[in-house]
């Protein structure tokens, strides 16, 4: 997904910059970027591939090489960033949390006028600079960042950096957050709110869908109102969220927690321990384990010295193989025992199959898993989970096919409580070699966040959304 922190201080922000986005490392990262305002010598930006190294290790050299009260930060699962950007509103650069749906339409629009782009990637113009021309077709900030809102399908949340302060703008049906975190001196605005206990912040306001504010080292402003509608994704809490972090004023794992108990409450299965994979997980078993009162029991350890998340490699093998190496299971704890196994989603199946391959080899009796989410039976159009997976590899669709189900049908396989649902769970659940499979209802996870459903994007599951 990517994420983004910047801050304007009274004095030198370069620490708070650097550590603040080292944050949103867990978003997914293939490049990161900062850019700082030097006093005297203007704009200083630097770019690193993450695909073989983490953010710190890119940066932390180069920090001398920075100075000044104003700058941002990006992790981004796409393009390059940030970008710099001399036009007639001035200089400034900008970072983007992102996804343009119609991208190539926008590219031949602006070809069409005889515009060029300077910067691209893996052979492709780059979205963000594609951002930063809408914003410079108009006169001003506000009604450039309204022209986004305007022509891009997808989602946008973006932050400027000038001369004189940031801008932050939230994408125009919230569905990536953004958040303002305050201390003595210094503003800061973020993707995670867990950005800010460490870096000396405290949760001071989060921007509402649309919403643009101006901030400086004295304080924000409103520049345009919220929209009413709201269309966040439901995945943030699911998944994306690093868990102390909060969206709409609501925590990432308290939220994990009462999906487990849902759960918990629609399972008659007995088992010996509850236990969830890591990380994302482990919030969802944890509210199992205290709603069913089982013991919550480590069968897997995480070996997080040397393996990334499963999703950073470029290609889908060295996913499958970061995602076998870095968990470790434990047969001491797995053999002889009915287990219950609690994970965020299924997206392929490819990494839970291997889950229960090792498992059995363990010694495991029996090994029910339970999902957070329904399934995901439909593509991302707004944010870049999965995007380079096709929508037939998804293990729902997979299923559905091997069923003899066709398109007219999804809106039934949606459905959990029709004869198809169940169908395909249980082929789902025989593809992967599970005594028994049990997905959160959708009406169950809405609960459990405390949004009404109309305030929350559930595209993947049940392909309702709107632009």
């Amino acid at each position: 997904m990517g994420g983004f922190f910047g801050v304007i201080s009274k004095t030198d922000c370069v620490e708070d910059v650097f550590y603040g986005t080292d944050y949103h490392s867990h978003l997914g990262t293939k490049r990161a970027g900062m850019v700082f305002i030097i006093p005297g010598k203007g704009f200083r930006r630097s770019i690193h591939n993450l695909e073989n190294s983490y953010f710190r290790t890119k940066f932390e050299d180069e920090l001398n090489q920075f100075a000044g009260n104003s700058g941002l930060g990006v992790i981004s699962d796409t393009d390059p960033q940030p970008i710099l950007f001399n036009s007639h509103l001035g200089r400034f650069a900008i970072v983007t949390v992102s996804r343009l749906v119609n991208l190539l339409e926008l590219e031949d629009k602006f070809l069409k006028m005889k515009k060029h782009f300077t910067e691209n990637f893996e052979g492709h113009i780059n979205p963000t600079e594609v951002v930063a021309n809408l914003i410079c077709e108009k006169d001003n900030f506000i009604e450039g960042i309204e022209n986004v809102f305007d022509n891009i399908k997808g989602s946008c949340s973006l932050l400027i950096l000038t001369d004189d302060g940031i801008l932050a703008a939230r994408d125009k049906l919230g569905r990536t957050p953004v958040v303002i975190g305050k201390k003595e001196n210094a503003y800061a605005v973020a993707s995670e709110s867990c950005s800010f206990p460490n870096t000396g912040f405290e949760i001071e306001y989060f921007l509402g869908p649309g919403e643009i504010v101006y901030m400086t080292s004295k304080g924000y402003s409103q520049l345009r109102k919220p929209e009413e509608k709201m269309q966040i994704c439901s995945f943030l809490w699911v998944y994306f969220g690093y868990p102390p972090s909060y969206y709409e004023e609501i925590n990432v794992d308290e939220c994990r927690n009462r999906c487990g108990a849902s759960l918990a409450r629609r399972d008659k299965v007995d088992a010996d321990f509850v236990c969830g994979i890591p990380d994302s997980g482990v919030g969802h078993a944890i509210g199992y384990g205290n709603e069913k009162r089982i013991p919550y029991k480590r069968a897997y350890s995480k070996y997080t010295p040397t393996w990334p998340r499963s999703f950073m490699p470029q290609y889908q093998g060295q996913r499958d193989l970061v995602a076998k190496m870095k968990l470790i299971p434990n047969k001491a704890i797995i053999e002889g025992k009915k287990m219950i196994f609690l994970d965020d989603s299924i997206v392929r199946g490819t990494q839970l199959k291997d889950n229960t391959i090792d498992l059995r080899k363990s010694g495991a009796s029996e090994v029910h898993m339970r999902i957070a989410c329904p399934p995901l039976l439909f593509a991302c159009d707004f944010l870049n989970f999965s995007e380079s997976r096709s929508i037939l590899e998804l293990a729902g669709r997979k299923a559905i096919n091997q069923l003899g189900g066709e398109e007219k049908d999804l809106p039934e396989y949606a459905n959990p409580d029709s004869a198809k649902y169940a169908e395909m769970v249980q082929k789902i659940a025989e593809n992967l070699d599970l005594d028994s499979l049990i997905y959160q209802r959708l009406d169950d996870l809405v609960t459990a966040i405390g949004l009404p459903k109309e305030k929350l994007c559930t595209h993947c599951w049940d392909g309702t959304s709107y632009y």
